[in-house]
């Protein structure tokens, strides 16, 4: 039997931010070789503590990987890690094996899982929730899409990043999933936001309403993890308003193919762009209750509470 840090399998990493730093990390711990590209080096570099080394290029990562990782900001950065002149396609990974974690179109996914298969390359798409601190701890929510075989293959990699992992379907179903999954996150904070709002306006000590709330059928992730920043202005980032916008962006060109009316999902993409036109694009996604800051007119120095 081998020990936990012997060496199971070689993975290249690509997209080493917030959430892939901590992944390729988790990887490195559990045992695998993990060879990590980024277009930043240093991104890379910090994580050499662990036993990730670096690599100068994609191609360079890719060519004898067993598996080939990716955690990347959009749609057309894994477009280009697999279309591009060192991509995937023109390097296939010695394992054939390609697994996107990132959150992007699932009409894209399928395209770019129909051109790896025809070049004998498996496909797997693994958007992750949780959050950094879900990627920190190895506890993502991991929903997968594309063959049974593929997703077998993928599934001893997929444990050391997270404890909640389910194939939901063929290519492109984990997408799809990963875009309802971030509809319910968005209107989530958006109620809280809305919660907060009006009990403030009947001058409500906020910190109490949120431990009671809490305490009953409106508690959730959202209002656990982000209602105390909201209520104390912390507005440091874990999961970013621009990557939000990014999300809800993808959810509505998909329900425009539908075609899926989803009102309230517009709604709230606006109120993110609003905060994105003020600034707050880098900011966490609890910095949405500054919108409603700005609709109380708070920021002009207005009364919060009602008129007496």
């Amino acid at each position: 039997m081998t020990d936990s840090k012997s060496k199971t399998g070689r993975v290249a990493f690509v997209g080493i931010g917030v959430m892939g730093r901590e992944m390729a990390r988790n990887l490195a711990q559990a045992g695998h070789d993990v060879i990590a590209y980024d277009i930043v080096p240093g991104a890379v570099s910090a994580l050499a503590e662990y036993g990730v080394r670096a690599a100068a290029s994609i191609s360079g990562a890719v060519r004898q990987a067993d598996i080939v990782v990716s955690m990347l900001p959009d749609t057309p950065q894994v477009e280009m890690l697999v279309h591009g002149p060192d991509g995937l396609l023109a390097m296939p990974p010695k394992g054939r094996l390609f697994v996107d974690m990132s959150t992007i179109a699932p009409e894209a996914t399928r395209r770019m899982g129909e051109a790896l298969l025809a070049a004998g390359i498996d496909m797997v798409d693994a958007p992750v929730s949780g959050g950094p601190g879900g990627a920190r701890d190895a506890r993502l929510s991991i929903m997968a899409g594309g063959s049974v075989p593929a997703f077998e293959a993928a599934l001893p990699y997929l444990r050391a990043m997270g404890t909640t992992i389910n194939h939901v379907g063929g290519p492109g179903a984990g997408q799809a999933v990963k875009l309802c999954n971030q509809l319910v996150c968005a209107l989530n904070i958006q109620a809280i936001c809305e919660a907060l709002s009006l009990g403030r306006s009947f001058g409500i000590d906020l910190a109490q309403m949120r431990e009671v709330l809490k305490g009953g059928s409106a508690n959730s992730w959202m209002l656990d993890n982000l209602g105390a920043a909201m209520i104390e202005g912390d507005t440091s980032a874990g999961f970013r308003i621009d990557l939000m916008m990014k999300d809800l962006r993808l959810v509505l060109d998909a329900a425009r193919q539908g075609p899926v009316p989803l009102p309230a999902t517009a709604l709230v993409a606006a109120q993110y762009m609003e905060a994105q036109a003020h600034g707050e694009g880098a900011n966490g996604n609890q910095a949405l209750f500054r919108v409603y800051d700005r609709l109380a007119g708070l920021e002009r120095g207005q009364p919060a509470g009602r008129a007496a």
